[in-house]
C-alpha cells in the first residue's frame, strides 16, 4: 500500500523551551545562529533490498532501511522539512535558530483533536492526536507476519493478547517522523522482541527469577554476537534459534543493523545491556523477598526502563546524532529522564494489572507504601507525584541542552526523544484492554 507520510509531530519540548526563559532563547540565537542555519537534508530513498534479514551478524553504514518483499514506500518531503523546521505559528518564533526562510513553507495543517483516552488524574501530559490510522493498520500487519511466520514469537493462544497489545498504534505514536514503513518497522519489530523476552523469561509468560541471569545472558548474545572458536562458534549459532525470545532478538537486530551505523547499533547494545543488569536486579530483589528503598527502586528503574526506545529515536527517523554529541553528559542526562518518567508512567497504569498477578509485584506506589507507611491510595497518589517532578527535569534538561547545544541535530533528537514520550503516554492512557485505573478518586 502506498506511505500516507509521516503525522504531524506534537512535542513537549517546544513549550519546554519556553518554559526556560525567552531572555536565555534570544542569547542562544545571537550565539548559534550561523552554525544552526543548516537544515539537514531528508535520507535519500532506500533502494529495494531482498525479502528478510541479512545473514547475522551484518552491519549497517547509513540509512538505508531494509525492505519487505514487494513493498514499495515514498518519502515524505515536504513533511520532513516541515518537522525539521521546527514548530511554527504564533508565540514559536523564538524557538528556531537560523531559520532558512528561503525554504517554500507548506501550509500548516489543522490541529488535530487530542486522542481520547483514560488519562490518570493530576498526571503531567502533553496531549497527542491519534495516530495516522494507515499506517497503523499497516504496521499491525507488517509486524503480526514478522511475528508469526518469521520468529514464531508467540503460540496461537496468545493472538488475543498480542492484538491487544496495539503494538502498531503504540509505534506510530511515539514514531510520527519515520520516513517509511520499513523505518518504523525497525522500532516496532526491536519493541515486540523486548516485551518476549520480558514475558517469557521474567513474568507473564512462565517466567521467573531463578536462573534468569543464565537466559538473558545467552538472548543478549543475539544482540551484541559472540566471537568465539570455529569449533563452538556452530552450536552457538543454533542456540540462537532454539527459543522465541531469541528468535525475535536475533531477527530484529538484523533488521537494525542493516539501517543503522555502527554506532548507532553498539549504541542500542549497550542501552539493551543496561535493561538487562535492570531485570536482574529486580530478580534479585524477588529471590530473597526483598523489598526495596524508594531510592533504590529509582536507582533499578533507571535500568529496567524504556531507554532503549527512544534512544534509537534517529535511527527510525532515518538521520543519525553522531556518537560525540549523543554522549555528552547532558544529553545522557535527557535521555536517562526520559526513559525514567516514561516507566514511572508505566508503574502507575500497570498497577492494577501487576496487583492481580501472581507473586508480589514492585512498582513504585507498592514500594512507597511499604517504605514509607503510606496507604495505597496516599502511595499511588505520591508516585504520580514522582511522575511529574521527573517529566519537569526532563523537560528542562532538554531546554538547557537545547539552548547550549543548539546543533539542528540535536534539536531535532531533542524533538524526536520528547515526541516519543508523549507518543508512549498516549498508549498507556488509551490501551484500556491492558490498563484499568484504580479507584482513587
Amino acid at each position: 500500500m502506498p506511505d500516507p507520510g509521516p503525522s504531524p509531530l506534537q512535542s513537549s519540548l517546544p513549550g519546554a523551551a519556553a518554559r526556560f526563559g525567552a531572555h536565555v532563547l534570544v542569547t542562544a540565537q545571537a550565539s548559534g545562529a550561523e552554525a544552526a542555519a543548516g537544515v539537514l537534508p531528508v535520507p535519500p530513498s532506500p533502494p529495494v533490498l531482498p525479502s528478510g534479514p541479512a545473514p547475522f551478524p551484518a552491519t549497517g553504514a547509513g540509512p538505508a532501511v531494509p525492505q519487505e518483499g514487494a513493498d514499495t514506500v515514498r518519502q515524505a518531503a515536504p513533511a520532513l522539512e516541515r518537522i525539521l523546521r521546527g514548530p511554527s505559528g504564533l508565540g514559536t518564533e523564538s524557538l528556531h535558530w537560523g531559520r532558512r526562510e528561503e525554504l517554500p513553507v507548506p501550509p500548516e495543517p489543522k490541529a488535530a483533536a487530542p486522542a481520547a483516552g483514560n488519562p490518570i488524574p493530576g498526571l503531567y501530559y502533553h496531549p497527542v492526536p491519534e495516530p495516522d490510522p494507515a499506517r497503523v493498520e499497516e504496521v499491525s500487519r507488517r509486524i503480526k507476519r514478522w511475528a508469526v511466520d518469521e520468529v514464531q514469537a508467540y503460540p496461537p493462544e496468545w493472538e488475543d493478547q498480542f492484538d491487544g497489545f496495539s503494538v502498531g498504534r503504540y509505534m506510530v505514536a511515539c514514531h510520527p517522523d519515520a520516513p517509511t514503513m520499513d523505518h518504523l518497522m525497525l522500532a516496532t519489530r526491536l519493541m515486540v522482541a523486548e516485551n518476549v523476552v520480558d514475558d517469557v523469561y521474567c513474568e507473564d509468560h512462565g517466567g521467573s527469577p531463578v536462573g534468569l541471569g543464565g537466559r538473558l545472558l545467552l538472548a543478549h548474545t543475539a544482540l551484541d554476537p559472540v566471537h568465539t572458536t570455529k569449533e563452538y562458534a556452530p552450536a552457538w549459532e543454533e542456540s540462537l534459534l532454539s527459543d522465541a525470545p531469541r528468535r525475535s532478538y536475533r531477527s530484529a537486530m538484523e533488521y537494525f543493523v542493516q539501517a543503522a551505523t555502527p554506532s548507532q547499533a553498539d549504541r542500542f547494545r549497550h542501552d539493551m545491556a543496561r535493561l538487562h543488569m535492570g531485570y536482574l536486579a529486580e530478580a534479585a530483589w524477588a529471590e530473597t523477598n526483598y523489598v526495596p528503598e524508594v531510592s533504590e527502586y529509582l536507582a533499578m528503574r533507571q535500568f529496567n526502563n524504556f531507554r532503549p526506545c527512544p534512544t534509537i529515536t534517529d535511527t527510525v527517523g532515518g538521520y543519525e546524532l553522531p556518537a560525540d554529541l549523543h554522549a555528552q553528559p547532558a544529553m545522557q542526562r535527557v535521555i536517562a529522564l526520559a526513559g525514567n518518567a516514561t516507566t514511572i508512567a508505566n508503574d502507575l497504569y500497570s498497577y492494577t494489572k501487576e496487583l492481580e498477578a501472581r507473586g508480589k509485584h514492585l512498582n513504585l506506589p507498592v514500594v512507597i507504601a511499604e517504605r514509607e507507611g503510606l496507604s495505597d491510595k496516599e502511595a499511588y497518589l505520591k508516585a504520580v507525584e514522582v511522575h511529574n517532578d521527573l517529566m519537569h527535569e526532563f523537560e528542562a534538561a532538554s531546554a538547557e541542552l537545547a539552548v547550549s547545544c543548539p546543533d539542528p541535530r540535536v534539536l531535532r533528537f531533542l524533538r524526536g526523544v520528547a515526541v516519543w514520550v508523549d507518543g508512549n503516554h498516549y498508549w498507556h492512557m488509551s490501551n484500556t484492554y491492558r490498563y484499568t485505573l484504580p479507584d482513587f478518586w
